[in-house]
């Protein structure tokens, strides 16, 4: 498994690409998973890119971005081909958006036919730049539930469609993360990876609340703190060395954090267990 951190952790901090990336190399990090808004402003910076990045044996596996699916095609092509432009800068073969913003149940029939080919279009668009559109599992989108985000896969039917495999929202829809996994394996690229102290408290993960700089931030925890059990799920999927997962810390104590899950995680993919474990499937 490669192991990125995510630079929306730092979305708050005053930290340049070039810190992130010294200490993501000295703590075992094998990538760095680029905020959208981040791949922007580095538009800024020509000397910033893959090459430069290599000098630190470090790669960008994703963009993460939230492409506009309601807005008007013309809006939606342009909008896509910019990110597909920024991953390029970067060699990275994925970009991650949203199915929609309202949970399956929710969606009418009708929207979730133009939703589908919203993002039928986006990849036929990444496609031709040899790039995977990456749908998370998510609440409040067509990817809320495994039954829904399945039922997704097919009705895109793209070569160039995936899945980023947010464990705890996988969770979250009321699905076991290891089951699941079993079953939409083939289709999946890229895996988020964080947790919670409990279900009550979800509402953290809720973009309002994670973007706003004086957001709550309880509940948030430790990888192997949590009530997922990621020793069962890595365990898992952990045997491939050639998956990608990102650490996807919002909290305060980043470096603290995320230095201590890196370790932990490569003691479970060595067969030995962290010392703290919180079970709740």
């Amino acid at each position: 498994m490669r192991v990125s951190l995510c630079t929306i952790t730092f979305r708050h901090h005053l930290i340049s690409l070039g810190e992130i990336a010294a200490w993501a190399q000295t703590n075992d990090f094998q990538g760095i998973e680029l905020w959208g808004a981040h791949a922007r402003n580095l538009a800024q910076q020509p000397d910033r890119n893959a090459e430069w990045l290599d000098n630190f044996g470090l790669s960008v596996p994703m963009i993460s971005d939230y492409l506009p699916i309601d807005a008007d095609p013309e809006t939606l092509r342009r909008k896509t081909v910019d990110l597909c432009r920024l991953a390029r800068r970067w060699r990275a073969k994925k970009i991650r958006t949203f199915a929609g913003n309202r949970g399956s149940l929710a969606t009418s029939a009708d929207d979730r036919r133009v939703i589908v080919e919203r993002l039928r279009d986006i990849c036929a668009i990444t496609a031709t730049y040899g790039i995977h559109l990456l749908v998370e599992t998510h609440p409040q989108t067509l990817a809320d539930t495994a039954a829904s985000t399945m039922q997704l896969i097919g009705e895109v039917d793209h070569p160039f469609f995936a899945i980023n495999f947010d464990t705890l929202h996988v969770w979250e829809g009321g699905d076991d993360p290891v089951a699941v996994h079993r079953e939409m394996k083939p289709f999946i690229r890229h895996y988020h990876l964080k947790n919670i102290v409990d279900r009550s408290d979800l509402a953290v993960f809720e973009p309002a609340n994670v973007y706003a700089a004086a957001g709550r931030r309880d509940g948030m925890t430790p990888l192997f703190e949590g009530t997922v059990d990621y020793i069962s799920f890595l365990s898992e999927v952990s045997s491939d060395p050639q998956i990608d997962a990102s650490l996807e810390w919002f909290g305060n104590d980043c470096l603290d954090i995320l230095r201590r899950d890196r370790r932990q995680v490569r003691q479970v993919i060595e067969g030995r267990e962290p010392v703290r474990r919180t079970v709740n499937f």
